[in-house]
């Protein structure tokens, strides 16, 4: 147990990215923010991914941070200044607690910038980041990633038993009054072919299982998504309509909310379909769904049952572990959950 001598007046919590981190790490606000109803909380994240936390009324302030461009050679003189303007900031905030679920070298130093009496970080934190903590606390590995953060909530004396994702307001009317002109049908189910390098499965599965679903399905993804979703579309025999690149993350939210259930890789709209409690159909390969999985009950776990995996490999040159995986295989596995 971490004994704070007084309850915190102001907590910082570092969780940049990624878009399914960042849902992971809901649960460990809702904690703090029951556990400390009168502190204020930041949060650092990056930029893309504010639209998951902006708006939310347990959240005082978003320090958005532009990572991605911090690796430019040659943008390297707005990095310098906009890393100094952030660590001005975040210290003249005279943060009493701030704890770094990251754990990577730039969260790291962040977190120790801030100049806070209590630094919180993983044990097993990398790149040399827990040098930067006062304080450490054993995560663990094969344990999935919301129980992990809420180990820190639990070291601080809060409540973990109830676990919540305390998204932002459903977005506004206006939006939800546009949803028609995407033509989306009713009781839809979505797919979600997006994520990079290894896990994501063949385009061509996708669009074989989106002509087989006996009702028409909902593409989702960002704009890095949109020609393969296109793709899907254009040969699904029209019974697929594509929102890839279409809408906010916000916007994503909204439309996520309204579907029966949701086929997914490990990606970021499949974190947000299983946090709001939308049945998950998740395909996995390379990861490991005990620590990124659907997290909570309803949801269906697939895989080709391949001995080397989970591997965590970025890069492979025989992802079996999807290839190896039929359309049959799936098709048969939600038509026998009946939710078709």
């Amino acid at each position: 147990m971490i004994d704070m001598n007084k309850n915190p007046r102001k907590i910082l919590i570092v969780k940049p990215s990624s878009l399914g981190d960042v849902v992971h790490s809901l649960p460990f606000l809702n904690a703090m923010k029951t556990c400390f109803p009168e502190a204020e909380i930041h949060w650092v994240v990056a930029r893309g991914l504010e639209g998951l936390l902006d708006g939310n009324p347990m959240i005082e302030r978003l320090w958005v941070i532009n990572k991605d461009a911090w690796k430019k050679l040659d943008n390297a003189k707005n990095t310098v200044t906009e890393i100094r303007n952030l660590f001005k900031g975040l210290k003249k905030e005279k943060f009493d607690l701030v704890i770094d679920l990251q754990g990577l070298l730039r969260s790291g130093i962040i977190t120790k910038s801030t100049g806070a009496p209590v630094r919180i970080g993983f044990h097993e934190a990398r790149e040399g980041s827990r040098f930067f903590y006062t304080h450490k606390v054993k995560g663990g590995k094969d344990i999935h990633a919301v129980d992990r953060y809420l180990k820190i909530a639990s070291v601080l004396g809060c409540n973990i038993s109830h676990v919540s994702f305390p998204f932002p307001p459903e977005y506004s009317s206006t939006f939800n009054s546009q949803l028609f002109t995407f033509n989306l049908p009713k009781n839809m189910p979505f797919l979600s072919p997006e994520h990079d390098g290894n896990q994501k499965m063949a385009s061509g599965k996708v669009r074989e299982l989106a002509s087989r679903l006996p009702v028409q399905s909902v593409i989702v993804g960002s704009k890095a998504d949109r020609d393969i979703a296109d793709l899907i579309v254009s040969l699904s025999e029209g019974n697929a309509v594509s929102l890839a690149g279409k809408t906010s993350l916000k916007e994503l939210i909204t439309v996520i909310r309204k579907a029966k259930f949701v086929i997914s890789n490990d990606s970021g709209p499949m974190h947000i379909a299983a946090a709001l409690g939308i049945p998950v159909y998740a395909i996995f390969g390379p990861t490991d769904p005990r620590r990124t999985g659907p997290y909570g009950k309803g949801h269906t776990i697939i895989t080709a049952e391949e001995p080397c995996a989970p591997c965590f490999k970025k890069t492979c040159d025989d992802v079996k572990c999807l290839e190896r995986l039929s359309v049959d295989k799936v098709f048969e596995i939600v038509k026998s959950n009946e939710h078709m």
